[in-house]
């Protein structure tokens, strides 16, 4: 009978998580945090790797740049935002190195628009070929960075049981509409205990936002699906697709 119950205890228990582990960390155990980044590098120098388009040892600079930016994904990590660590440290990595190249680039031109000082003849047409090259590799880095952006706001929508042709269809077709819609996303943003329920019901708050916003119920109510997808954008960490929040509310 002793080892039946020790066997069912033993299958009863919880595993621990990874989030699990992250919170424990973000509460102070800095042993688990270098056992928990130690044992994630391969992911780390896979996720540089992607970006860099190369092979990425771990003396690499890029690759600093990734165990960087995967300890601020621990630090920054919240459970209730909806989406795992790990997609949520690959967006982080992604982003830093992308940085990181982007600074790279511009030094390179700075360099040889210094190095051109010193230079005449055909030295000007390499300078011109050299930085378009810089400048259409920035592009293409950009358009990684979009694309990274857009699949991983495409993840949370689906957690929603929305899609990115439910927001075409759904979208406020006046400006106006569009501004107030992201207004009462920014309120919901801003309230930590209202974000809290959005991610953990999959809904929104209706009832106590209509307490916060100026607009009607039946307004919320008709544009709800915009008013989620934009408090995800406002409470994640999206560049670029904030930049659209931004255009909308300027226009």
């Amino acid at each position: 009978m002793k080892p039946l119950l020790s066997l069912l205890f033993k299958f009863g228990r919880k595993k621990n998580t990874l989030e699990d582990s992250v919170f424990k960390i973000q509460n102070g155990d800095l042993d688990l945090q270098n056992k928990l980044i130690d044992q994630y590098k391969p992911f780390i120098a896979k996720t540089v790797s992607s970006v860099c388009k190369r092979y990425i040892d771990e003396t690499d600079d890029e690759f600093s740049i990734g165990l960087i930016a995967f300890n601020e994904a621990i630090e920054k990590y919240s459970k209730e935002r909806g989406n795992s660590l790990l997609a949520f440290a690959e967006l982080i990595i992604k982003r830093k190195v992308i940085d990181y190249i982007r600074k790279e680039a511009r030094n390179a031109q700075t360099i040889n628009m210094d190095m051109q000082e010193h230079e005449e003849g055909e030295a000007s047409q390499s300078r011109i070929e050299a930085d378009l090259s810089i400048d259409e590799y920035q592009k293409l880095v950009e358009q990684e960075h979009r694309k990274e952006e857009i699949l991983h706001f495409q993840q949370i929508l689906k957690e929603f049981h929305l899609t990115l042709a439910d927001l075409i269809d759904h979208s406020p077709k006046h400006v106006d509409a569009r501004q107030n819609a992201i207004q009462v996303a920014q309120i919901l943003a801003e309230n930590e205990e209202l974000v809290k329920i959005l991610f953990q019901k999959k809904q929104l708050p209706v009832k106590q936002l209509e307490k916060l916003v100026s607009v009607s119920r039946k307004t919320v109510e008709r544009n709800r699906k915009y008013i989620i997808a934009m408090a995800i954008i406002l409470t994640g960490d999206y560049l670029y697709l904030k930049d659209y929040i931004k255009g909308v509310l300027e226009a």
